[in-house]
């Protein structure tokens, strides 16, 4: 624990007074700093301009970061027959029907995303009180309730990010690795952000993108000048 501690006050003087970097000055002190033993995910937080409480100022969507994210992805999918062959074969780790719902229902949520076919939503349904609070209920709107099981199953493990506002209007997700050459993470940040500024709602009112701010999973957060980040 000692050592945590020291590596901490280390890190917090090190972003002691700092704030408002472009995109590369943040990127660089984040990852000088990520000094763990593992290796940390550099994680995005946005304060948005908008209250999701309302249907109208709701922000969601997709991304698909260029350099991926530096993380193993498990899909399960809600697939029978022809479906079910086909999300096998694009790499889905789990696949199944009134079977998975039950592993589910038993408490046993062995993945990160979760995609159906539509006919399987009669069925999905049931589990939104377990799959709802961790984000993983499927949704038509981000492309997890598709036909296209195949194009999904891809997508998630090459590195696609799902975001949603959460209350008081902050979106937070991982965009790489601390291992990722700074480039990389710089790209992904501003595909993340593009992707955020793009789902700005029609209820959204003044100014939509408030502060953007990274950090490493163990390290403080710096805030990122938000013209920086969107190259306004």
């Amino acid at each position: 624990m000692a050592k945590i501690g020291k590596r901490m006050t280390a890190a917090k003087a090190a972003f002691e007074g700092k704030g408002d970097l472009s995109v590369a000055e943040a990127v660089a002190l984040v990852k000088a700093n990520a000094k763990s033993k593992f290796d940390e995910t550099i994680e995005i937080s946005m304060n948005l301009g908008v209250d999701p409480r309302h249907a109208d100022q709701m922000v969601r969507g997709t991304v698909n970061l260029p350099n991926g994210t530096g993380k193993t992805v498990r899909v399960a999918v809600f697939a029978r027959g022809a479906k079910a062959d086909e999300a096998k074969a694009a790499g889905a780790d789990i696949v199944g029907a009134e079977d998975l719902m039950e592993i589910v229902q038993g408490g046993k949520i062995d993945f990160d995303r979760c995609i159906a076919t539509p006919d399987m939503m009669p069925i999905v349904g049931r589990l939104g009180k377990v799959l709802g609070p961790r984000n993983l209920m499927p949704n038509p709107k981000i492309g997890t309730v598709t036909m296209d099981v195949k194009e999904a199953v891809m997508a998630a493990k090459g590195g696609q990010v799902q975001f949603k506002a959460e209350k008081a209007g902050v979106i937070h997700a991982g965009i790489g690795k601390a291992s990722f050459d700074a480039a990389k993470l710089e790209e992904n940040l501003r595909a993340f952000v593009d992707a955020v500024s793009k789902a700005k709602p029609t209820g959204a009112k003044g100014t939509y993108m408030k502060k953007v701010a990274i950090s490493s999973t163990m390290g403080p957060g710096v805030s990122i000048n938000v013209a920086s980040a969107t190259g306004n």
